[in-house]
């Protein structure tokens, strides 16, 4: 009989423990949280309005150097042999160097996302945990790992709150 009081104490904490434990467990979007904020946004646009301008560089030049291409193509016969060798010969170089500036372009772009992002999640982090403490949260999961969770416990909208009165904006070198 005694074993049985002290295995049914036992269950009751156990569940109890676990249940007061569920309590204190909320999940975010993280993605939403970094491209909803005013922070994101900010970021967003301005990487949005630089990869259009330099894209627009990059087709006009594209489309130059199509241009100069059919122009040599059309000239060939009336050129020397040697003279259209060192004319291919330019436009492969100026070619291979237009691929270069702009692989060179899309890196430099996709450090400056990397930037944004890496800024945000590093001023998210202190947030977080300042949440944490002051509602006396235990855990707060990104929501892409959660399976099914009450909508209560979503806490996207209010760190995103929490962030946009904390930056207001990002700076992008």
């Amino acid at each position: 009989m005694r074993y049985l009081k002290l295995i049914i104490l036992t269950i009751f904490l156990l569940a109890y423990t676990n249940l007061y434990s569920a309590e204190e467990v909320y999940f975010v979007n993280i993605q939403k949280i970094l491209n909803e904020s005013k922070a994101g946004k900010g970021a967003q646009d301005v990487l949005k309005k630089d990869f259009a301008s330099t894209n627009k560089k990059f087709a006009d030049e594209s489309n130059s150097l199509k241009k100069e291409e059919t122009e040599l193509i059309a000239q060939k016969k009336s050129l020397s042999p040697e003279e259209y060798k060192k004319k291919v010969s330019a436009l492969r170089k100026k070619n291979i160097d237009f691929q270069n500036r702009r692989r060179a372009a899309s890196s430099n772009f996709l450090k400056k996302k990397n930037n944004a992002r890496n800024t945000l999640i590093k001023a998210l982090n202190p947030i977080l945990e300042k949440y944490m403490s002051e509602n006396n949260v235990m855990m707060i999961l990104n929501e892409k790992n959660v399976v099914l969770a009450n909508t209560k416990r979503d806490l996207t909208k209010t760190i995103i709150g929490l962030l946009d009165k904390e930056l207001k904006s990002i700076k992008l070198n």
